[in-house]
């Protein structure tokens, strides 16, 4: 972690609290609701910064992670039920009509949502989206073991994912692992398959779950292994592997099953070197290897030519900014397939602020920066509408039951819930520091 790092992810986390408050403050402040307190950050036993203002304290507290506003009448995570032992006054919350209550409550994930629209708009329009255009796949894909186990080919060329056209290799790697089946092109014929979870498991357990496919290169030698039978027996470094005993090699993906085949055996490997055919015997380890390390230029300009940047005008990089926010906010609610899946075990992979921090840029990248905002603002969103006791959800199920019944729920009850949900809420924070603790100390990020 280094402090630059640090300083994004707390410079994004203070512009989207300060927003999200602003989005219960304001109409707080227009229904003449009055407001006791607007935190950044949170303060508990004492805050850096405080200075009253009217009738509202605004402040900085020490500890880094969120921020509140308090609303007078209103249960909330201080859980200070004193005032609320007295008789109702017109400024508090809880005198307000149920529709005005339901959209201070709501004011914050508004917020979140629009602040995310505009940035993904703004993006958009100032430089576009820069991505692997899987149409510039034209030999297909190179899959991993694990990728094979969900599904995929070596040769495929993805089409859909759950019957959406796929387009962005950045997106579809995440895609998948969501998806109840993909359609790809396989030897010439589309092919529609469901997403097997064991693989998503397998590609969840590889230190880069987004590396299960890439794009299908030739064969060339770019580097040895240590004691590589295959330098002794005389390969060099940009040879270009074109057949084993006879058997033709287009792709470094078709190497493997063959000298699979001839594990602790001799092998002819045909090559070419400076464009003339040549034929090179080498002994194939007892796992299946030759100790080389294929990609080389080729490989890499072959991946680059997939390579592609987007451009929008200002009317095109609205709807797209909407489309991305929306996009991203079904991503968020379909991770919780693999999450809470006892055959994928996602929720091993689920990381705290730690791991956040951990994978920020390490140097400051304002594109970056943004992008990362606006992706943490509709989680942001997400996560406050979940009808939990201790956010805005759970305060927003309450004022709906009563609009609906036309009978407020009882103040023993709203407590109650409220106590609950703010200690499921600390165990959840606490496991998730402590998952990140763990992975810190055993270097696992």
């Amino acid at each position: 972690m280094t402090l630059i790092q640090l300083f994004q992810f707390i410079l994004s986390i203070s512009i989207l609290v300060i927003l999200h408050e602003l989005g219960h403050f304001i109409p707080a402040k227009l229904f003449k609701t009055k407001v006791e307190k607007f935190y950044l950050f949170f303060d508990p036993g004492f805050s850096i910064f405080r200075k009253k203002i009217g009738e509202t304290e605004y402040g900085i507290g020490w500890l880094p992670f969120g921020g509140y506003v308090k609303i007078a009448g209103m249960i909330d995570e201080s859980m200070d039920t004193e005032q609320l032992k007295k008789p109702a006054q017109p400024w508090e919350f809880r005198s307000k009509p149920a529709w005005q209550r339901l959209i201070i409550m709501l004011g914050g994930v508004t917020v979140n949502f629009f602040l995310a629209w505009f940035i993904y708009s703004a993006l958009s329009y100032t430089n576009g989206e820069s991505f692997h255009d899987l149409n510039k796949f034209q030999n297909g894909i190179s899959v991993s073991e694990a990728g094979q186990k969900m599904g995929l080919r070596n040769g495929d060329i993805i089409l859909k994912i759950d019957g959406k056209p796929a387009e962005r290799m950045e997106t579809s790697t995440i895609n998948m692992l969501f998806a109840d089946q993909v359609t790809v092109l396989r030897n010439g014929k589309e092919v529609t398959f469901p997403i097997n979870e064991h693989g998503v498991a397998d590609v969840l357990n590889q230190e880069d779950p987004r590396g299960y496919f890439a794009t299908r290169s030739p064969a060339i030698i770019d580097s040895f292994t240590a004691n590589s039978n295959a330098k002794i027996a005389g390969l060099m470094l940009g040879d270009k592997i074109v057949g084993i005993n006879n058997k033709k090699i287009n792709y470094s993906d078709e190497l493997a099953p063959e000298l699979n085949q001839n594990k602790n055996k001799t092998v002819s490997v045909e090559i070419l070197r400076n464009n003339i055919p040549q034929k090179i015997d080498v002994q194939v380890n007892n796992n299946g290897k030759l100790n080389v390390v294929l990609g080389g230029k080729l490989a890499q300009e072959n991946y680059a030519k997939t390579f592609t940047t987007k451009h929008y005008t200002f009317g095109e990089s609205i709807p797209r900014g909407l489309r991305r926010t929306i996009d991203v906010l079904t991503m968020q609610i379909k991770q919780f397939k693999i999450v809470f899946n006892t055959t994928t075990k996602g929720y091993k992979k689920v990381s705290g602020p730690i791991g956040i921090i951990k994978q920020m840029p390490t140097t400051l990248n304002w594109s970056a920066l943004w992008s990362f905002t606006a992706m943490f603002s509709v989680w942001l969103a997400f996560l406050n509408l979940i009808p939990i006791p201790g956010l805005d959800g759970g305060h927003v199920v309450f004022t709906l039951w009563e609009m609906i019944t036309g009978k407020p729920v009882t103040q023993k009850v709203l407590e109650n819930a409220q106590m609950v949900g703010i200690l499921f809420l600390v165990a959840l924070m606490a496991l998730i520091f402590g998952s990140d603790i763990v992975k810190w100390i055993t270097g696992k990020f």
